[in-house]
């Protein structure tokens, strides 16, 4: 059976729910506006800087209590931060899709769907190699050292030529079959 006087009591956890529900309420409509600019100045998309905010209030609700003395400067600063943060990504992906689309640019279809096979193939035969083989050929043409393909596999440094050359023998033969 509940303990309904519990629940109602000064200091019942439901109490202290329903003051920390308005306490953050009264923090969210006095702040909200002014993260929301904040996030605007940066972003230049207000829809954007509306989702930020969002963000970020969410993040101070699970982080901070709604009447920490701090509440509004720090929402102020990571908004900031956060639209800083999508401007980045937004950056990073135009760069990425800018870069792709440059990649295609000019590109035969059948020269593109002959090296399509042709990279299908390779990641075949890899999937057919010794787990060893393949993580060498993989870690040292994504462009590590030998230093740092040792490390990776826990192998001794001078080992990494021989297995290398194994590997990409093994490869060969694989791609011919």
């Amino acid at each position: 059976m509940v303990n309904v006087e519990a629940l109602v009591a000064p200091d019942s956890p439901l109490r202290r729910a329903a003051a920390e529900a308005s306490a953050f309420d009264r923090l969210f409509v006095a702040e909200y506006a002014t993260v929301v600019r904040v996030a605007h100045r940066v972003l230049a998309d207000g829809e954007e800087a509306e989702d930020v905010a969002q963000e970020v209030f969410i993040d101070f609700h699970r982080r901070h209590a709604a009447d920490a003395p701090f509440a509004a400067a720090w929402l102020r600063a990571a908004a900031a931060h956060a639209a800083l943060n999508a401007v980045r990504s937004r950056t990073r992906r135009k760069r990425r899709e800018t870069l792709q689309a440059d990649q295609h640019r000019g590109v035969d279809p059948h020269e593109e769907a002959e090296l399509n096979e042709q990279r299908r193939a390779v990641r075949d035969a890899l999937g057919r190699l010794p787990v060893k083989s393949a993580a060498v050929l993989a870690l040292r043409y994504s462009g590590l050292s030998y230093a740092e393909v040792a490390a990776a596999l826990g192998v001794n440094v001078g080992q990494i030529g021989t297995l290398l050359r194994r590997a990409e023998a093994a490869l060969r033969k694989e791609l011919q079959t």
